[in-house]
């Protein structure tokens, strides 16, 4: 297990040396992104004018608040609660992401299906997890909302932070085929197995 900063844009080779269990750090650029975001791109064929390839997008929905245009706030909108939602739901959008948006890294909690882990494996990508209730916590990660896109859908617009510090957080689903929620459900169901034979209990 290793711990390793990273600074978006990332090369495929620098993903493909991260394994699960590995924490990572990402400092520099974050994209925020969510269903509707990922709706509109790949359902209803619109598109960004942000560069994706080699970046980390983060599954997100953000509370944020109009302020002036300023240095710190450049396109008027400062981060009030940035937290990270669930990605089961956005199972299908993992490939066309990374294939279609060199998109490297996703960030999220609960973890990515079967077609997802496919996508890590061909395009060269990793799945960084996010423990439920930590969102005051992130939001101090990010230094700035830099720009935005796609902000008709807001707060499920397409966001660009400047994060420091970001994490750390742990690799979950690898380039490899490797998954901590596989090795965590093979382990549960080892130990169910152990204890219903102890009991007695035949299945």
């Amino acid at each position: 297990m290793a711990h390793i900063e990273l600074t978006p844009p990332v090369s495929e080779a620098a993903v493909r040396e991260l394994r699960i269990d590995d924490t990572v750090t990402l400092q520099g650029t974050l994209f925020g992104i969510r269903d509707a975001t990922q709706i509109a791109m790949f359902d209803r064929g619109r598109s960004t004018r942000f560069d994706l390839r080699g970046h980390a997008v983060i599954h997100t929905a953000p509370n944020v608040r109009p302020v002036p245009v300023s240095p710190e706030h450049p396109v008027g909108y400062a981060p009030v609660c940035v937290g990270t939602t669930t990605s089961a739901r956005m199972e299908r959008f993992t490939a066309p992401l990374m294939a279609q948006y060199g998109v490297r890294i996703i960030i999220g909690k609960g973890g990515l299906g079967p077609a997802s882990q496919a996508a890590f494996r061909e395009h060269g990508g990793v799945y960084l997890a996010i423990i439920g209730g930590t969102a005051a916590l992130e939001t101090t990660w990010i230094e700035a909302i830099e720009d935005v896109d796609l902000d008709d859908l807001n707060p499920e617009s397409l966001w660009r932070f400047r994060v420091r510090n970001f994490g750390p957080l742990r690799v979950a689903m690898d380039a490899h085929g490797g998954s901590l929620y596989d090795a965590v459900s093979a382990n549960a169901a080892a130990k169910r197995a152990a204890v219903l034979e102890r009991l007695g209990v035949k299945t």
